[in-house]
């Protein structure tokens, strides 16, 4: 086993922010991971899972062991009458996942293509986009308990879900019952596969303005998981900035929602405001508007800044050679917190974890 002594991680995180791990393991195959844990050395030690990087702000150098999860592999395991059961190793890129499937034939993620991050990733943060939760195709999940060592699996009840939340986001509670899934997860267990069930009665989600318009565009009454996939990747393309150009962590605060007559209190002071309708009768806020209407778009804090094209997209201003600081962006997101809550009554909750 090889420990990477003060390794470099600006290349390991999207923002591009400079630290270092004072110790790093990387671990390609499940029993990498037990050699960890079976080492005198670094047993009891506290861990920190990295994946992609792609959702983290990292405020100075990380002294627990980072566990850098590369286990690869991509296969159909399976199918049932209603689902073909495509797994994954947690440190496969979640796009080119998203591209295999559909060149293969297995439709179902074409909506949330091109969202940065490996697979790993995917089910801590129930990641979503155009009207399709990671919920909604999950299967099953492999993981490691990194306190007992003992492997285990969770299904989706397991898991927990909710809106960019699952167990593995929430520190498990004195006097809890036992089992992993009465347990919060959060820095004790680490995924090394995931399972999708991907529908073989397929059919498009549609339904958001962006996606829409494309369809009209190109006059089609019933899209290809193909022809979503490529609208979904020339709409993000277009409001998002490519990471390995302009540092970012993707949409960086989570879509308020809020009650019917909260949303109408607003729609009386903001006519324009983005919302939708959710099924339980709740409203979902677009907190880029938010912000956008609280005068943010385009303004920086040091290197740290709010992207021209997409108000609820953080980016680091200063490139590699002069990178923005974790503090510089947490200092920002701070700001934009105060005034959307002192003009709309709300509070933005940031989607990356802050180390």
């Amino acid at each position: 086993m090889l420990v990477e002594k003060n390794a470099p991680l600006q290349s390991c995180n999207t923002f591009g922010i400079v630290a270092k791990a004072l110790h790093l393991v990387r671990l390609k195959s499940e029993a990498d991971i037990y050699a960890v844990l079976q080492d005198p050395a670094w047993q009891a030690a506290p861990k920190f899972v990295l994946g992609g990087g792609s959702n983290i702000v990292l405020t100075g150098d990380v002294k627990p062991l980072v566990l850098k999860v590369e286990i690869m592999g991509k296969r159909l395991a399976g199918e049932t009458p209603k689902a073909w059961i495509i797994e994954a190793g947690a440190g496969e890129n979640w796009h080119d996942l998203v591209t295999w499937t559909l060149q293969n034939g297995y439709p179902g993620l074409e909506n949330l293509a091109l969202i940065p991050g490996t697979v790993g990733a995917s089910p801590v943060q129930n990641i979503g986009a155009y009207g399709v939760e990671l919920q909604d195709r999950f299967d099953s999940l492999d993981a490691v308990d990194l306190t007992t060592g003992q492997a285990f699996t969770l299904n989706a009840a397991q898991c927990a879900f909710g809106y960019r939340d699952s167990v593995f986001k929430h520190a498990s509670q004195p006097g809890e019952a036992s089992g992993a899934q009465a347990l919060g997860l959060k820095d004790r267990a680490i995924i090394t596969r995931v399972r999708f069930a991907l529908p073989k009665a397929w059919k498009p989600v549609l339904g958001y303005a962006d996606i829409d318009k494309k369809q009209r565009q190109c006059n089609v009454d019933v899209p290809t998981a193909l022809q979503i996939y490529e609208w979904v990747c020339e709409v993000r393309r277009a409001k998002l900035p490519d990471w390995k150009v302009i540092g970012n962590a993707g949409s960086f605060f989570k879509n308020p929602t809020v009650s019917p007559e909260q949303c109408e209190d607003i729609i009386q002071r903001d006519p324009k405001i983005v919302h939708y309708q959710l099924a339980d009768g709740s409203v979902k806020l677009a907190a880029g508007w938010l912000i956008d209407a609280c005068g943010w778009k385009g303004k920086s804090i040091g290197n740290a800044g709010v992207y021209d094209k997409q108000a609820l997209v953080l980016v680091n201003r200063g490139g590699s050679a002069n990178p923005v600081t974790g503090g510089e962006v947490m200092t920002l997101a701070k700001a934009i917190q105060t005034s959307v809550y002192e003009r709309f009554g709300l509070r933005l909750e940031p989607e990356p974890v802050v180390v």
